[in-house]
């Protein structure tokens, strides 16, 4: 895999310096890696003990700078710049790459390349985008079927981008959990006077889940 030429990658860390385990998050196609969303995730998996990083991608990173809408480009051209972030990242324990949304799409991506080689023990997906909206035959699953990286996929049972219902019909390596949160949107968020449930309650049910997960995976 040729790592793609980038300018160094700003990280935003949360987390215990000394955790066992890093989380290195990539952020959605429309918000940035301190959007609400990806805050209170990094929160909260910091809260179970890992340390996390999020970076940007370079087209994000100019929409900071410049203040223009510059649209993301496709997901795989955006493959080497995830590499170089788990490059300059220089972990020294056990490395767990993913991200929200598109985030999570492009690291699944790169995994398995980055698995054998023994640079990342894991992939973590929050709301993996299935199909863009209102396309459910468009489906992102082809590379999903033979993942051979221990994957964990948090996804809202209403996402628009992959429903419950829609999920259960697709191809997928036996290599992938899928933790399941009740009433969650893309954004994990659910509606409390349906659900039940508060986003604090999903976030905390996924921390939760993924320490344990992980446990698993990097012991």
């Amino acid at each position: 895999m040729d790592v793609q030429e980038t300018q160094p990658i700003e990280f935003l860390k949360s987390g215990p310096d000394d955790a066992r385990l890093t989380v290195l998050l990539a952020h959605g196609a429309g918000g940035p890696m301190d959007s609400k969303s990806m805050t209170a995730a990094a929160e909260a998996l910091a809260t179970a003990g890992f340390r996390v990083a999020r970076f940007e991608f370079g087209y994000m990173a100019d929409r900071r700078a410049s203040g223009s809408r510059r649209p993301p480009p496709r997901a795989d051209m955006l493959n080497g710049e995830y590499v170089a972030a788990v490059t300059q990242l220089d972990c020294k324990g056990p490395l767990i790459i993913g991200g929200k949304s598109m985030g999570g799409r492009v690291a699944s991506m790169v995994a398995d390349d980055l698995y054998r080689s023994g640079k990342i023990a894991g992939l973590l997906c929050l709301g993996y985008p299935f199909h863009p909206p209102g396309k459910p035959d468009n489906l992102r699953t082809a590379h999903l079927a033979a993942l051979k990286t221990p994957t964990f996929i948090c996804q809202g049972t209403r996402d628009e981008l992959g429903t419950k219902e829609e999920v259960a019909g697709y191809d997928l390596s036996p290599e992938i959990d899928i933790l399941w949160l009740e009433d969650g949107d893309h954004d994990l968020k659910p509606r409390k006077t349906i659900s039940g449930y508060s986003a604090a309650d999903h976030l905390k049910t996924v921390s939760e889940a993924v320490a344990g997960w992980a446990k698993r995976v990097c012991a």
